[in-house]
């Protein structure tokens, strides 16, 4: 009975705390590892332009791995937003990448979640790939040379103050 109990505790803050990707995979091997310069060229939404990150080399940089199906996505893109409010003028940039397989299903979400952060869509499986994302949300925290130094797996409003203090320390460094 106890372990019961333990698994459904587990299943619940699994719950709470990130949505298990539809096709939930081991971390593949050719992910970004941390210290390494994260290079992606995305598509923006609405328009479709591309977004090279390497353009934000100089500025922190957080991206956030969403889906407009993920509950916790929605509690965790408005407090990006106020981090990108909080520290934009000092170099920070946040950029919420969509998961989803029909980006028509955005624009809705958003007008919901009511978030104007900049949007960019996976394409083709490549942020799932390269990021090795298993769970949403994920964040990930980028350096100035645009090295990945911070992951985090999910979102509490716990792991704010977390988030603050890398976004701090990222923001010190030259």
């Amino acid at each position: 009975m106890r372990r019961w109990l333990g698994l459904c505790g587990a299943v619940a803050v699994l719950a709470t705390a990130g949505c298990v990707k539809r096709s939930a995979s081991v971390a593949p091997v050719n992910a970004f590892q941390r210290g390494e310069q994260v290079g992606l060229v995305l598509p923006q939404w609405p328009d479709g332009a591309a977004h090279d990150l390497a353009k934000d080399r100089g500025n922190v940089v957080l991206l956030d791995i969403w889906a407009t199906w993920c509950e916790p996505c929605r509690d965790a893109l408005p407090t990006y937003e106020k981090l990108q409010q909080a520290y934009g003028a000092r170099g920070l940039r946040v950029y919420a990448i969509n998961m989803d397989e029909d980006p028509r299903q955005i624009a809705p979400f958003l007008q919901q979640v009511k978030v104007s952060l900049p949007i960019l869509l996976e394409q083709d499986g490549r942020v799932e790939q390269s990021l090795g994302v298993r769970l949403m949300p994920t964040t990930f925290l980028l350096d100035r040379q645009g090295r990945l130094r911070h992951r985090h797996e999910g979102f509490s409003e716990e792991l704010v103050t977390k988030y603050q203090g890398e976004i701090e320390e990222l923001l010190a460094e030259p």
